[in-house]
């Protein structure tokens, strides 16, 4: 069943920003659904 479980979260799409399209990299705490440059935070 482990195993099923691995291949299942695999397998997810990559998730993307809901404003530009563009693939955001994830994080394990974060539930965002917008890029660093849509939130204005590609110049930090």
């Amino acid at each position: 069943m482990v195993k099923n479980i691995i291949e299942f979260f695999r397998n997810l799409p990559a998730k993307k920003c809901v404003e530009c399209g563009k693939e955001i990299e994830e994080q394990a705490d974060c539930y965002g659904n917008k890029c660093d440059h849509c939130m204005g935070l590609h110049d930090l």
